[in-house]
């Protein structure tokens, strides 16, 4: 039940990461705002979770308050932030409000990992899969709220929609609040001692976590570049295709990511998530390889494989944080976890910003510069990775 809780909790923390996406049109009729302030709102909340996520890590917090208390006081103030946003009565009201919003989120992902992990001992791999895979759907419900607004299936004031993302964290916060630690977590820490509190990379010493989290730098590198890049090959491959399809496309080629976490959690059970994330990385660069000729197929055949894409390119992402829990002691879990999704949210940042641009001139043949990160993940995690609490 642990899981099923925290898992539905961190979907209703992080719907806070995507709710003006769901309210574009409206922002831009209620504020005159143009495209490029809009990309300005998504941009300050990627800043304020880079910025929050370094800061919970480098200070130690992450390790020295208990992991459903911050994750509680962070959908705390991210709604209170996200709430104000219809009174925010302009565009940089808006985008300081938003950049909060992005850091308090480094208090409700990473951490709900490490609650996770406390929650399910011996089943990491399984809880992150279901944690990541409620992420992916919340990463694609933007697209499904786009279709059926063009489709005319509902019209709410835009205010609504963000006042219930707000309510939907506030609700994620009291069912962590109320759940607590995992007994077992509580217990050890009140037998280690007090954690270094500032500029803590001492976790990078540990060759399993390098390599565990070189790993997901790798995956980083491709995973949000496609995701912005999917609506593109779609568009690509169907040019006929009205709004409201290409929305509903885009929304099914990235939460059949979803299933795919869930479906890689199970078979970690069986296989170890080492070898699920080994397989992940092997089939996300196999198609980043062979899509400048996939790119010619029919629809038929084209959909498929942009499916099967999407879902390998996620399959993986809980397993990295698994393999990197595993490798550093459960005292210094917070900071790690919150140190990997730092700097791998920082090379997607770097990849989206390099290589979308880049689209309209390479065309098809981008897929090739997303392949450089599968790679270098396979080639890190070609060695097992140590149980830290095996190894002490």
């Amino acid at each position: 039940m642990a899981i099923f809780l925290i898992a539905v909790a961190e979907l209703f923390g992080t719907a806070l990461w995507f709710t003006p996406n769901a309210v574009i049109g409206a922002l831009q009729q209620a504020w005159g705002l143009a495209a490029t302030d809009l990309g300005w709102l998504t941009g300050a909340v990627q800043v304020g979770f880079l910025l929050g996520t370094l800061g919970i890590g480098l200070s130690g917090l992450a390790d020295r308050i208990d992991a459903s208390r911050l994750f509680a006081g962070a959908c705390l103030v991210g709604a209170m932030s996200n709430a104000l946003l219809p009174l925010a009565g302009g565009f940089w009201p808006a985008v300081l409000l938003r950049l909060i919003t992005g850091m308090t989120l480094a208090g409700i992902y990473p951490i709900g990992m490490k609650l996770m992990v406390g929650w399910a001992p011996g089943r990491t791999g399984l809880g992150l899969a279901w944690l990541v895979g409620m992420l992916v759907l919340g990463t694609a419900l933007p697209h499904a709220l786009h279709a059926f607004s063009q489709a005319g299936i509902f019209d709410l004031p835009w205010a609504s929609g963000v006042w219930g993302a707000s309510l939907l964290a506030l609700l994620a916060g009291l069912v962590v609040w109320r759940l607590g630690e995992a007994p077992h977590v509580a217990a050890a820490k009140r037998r280690s001692p007090p954690v270094q509190a500032v500029l803590d990379f001492s976790v990078f010493a540990i060759p399993g976590y390098r390599r565990a989290a070189g790993g997901y730098f790798g995956h980083m590198w491709e995973l949000y570049t496609l995701w912005a890049l999917l609506p593109l090959l779609l568009a690509s491959a169907l040019p006929q295709a009205s709004t409201v399809t290409l929305a509903l496309g885009s929304f099914a080629l990235i939460a059949i990511g979803g299933p795919g976490c869930w479906l890689g959690g199970w078979l970690s059970q069986h296989i170890g998530s080492r070898r699920v994330a080994m397989l992940g990385l092997a089939g996300s660069g196999a198609c980043c390889l062979v899509y400048p000729w996939a790119a010619s197929l029919p629809a038929a055949m084209l959909l498929p494989f942009l499916g099967c894409w999407s879902a390998l390119a996620v399959v993986d992402s809980a397993h990295f944080s698994a393999l990197s829990a595993r490798a550093v002691p459960s005292q210094r879990m917070g900071t790690a976890l919150t140190l990997q999704n730092a700097i791998g949210f920082g090379i997607s940042v770097i990849s989206l910003v390099v290589l979308v641009p880049v689209w309209p001139l390479l065309d098809k043949w981008i897929a090739w510069l997303l392949l450089p990160g599968p790679l270098v993940g396979l080639w890190l995690l070609r060695q097992p990775i140590l149980d830290a609490s095996k190894t002490n």
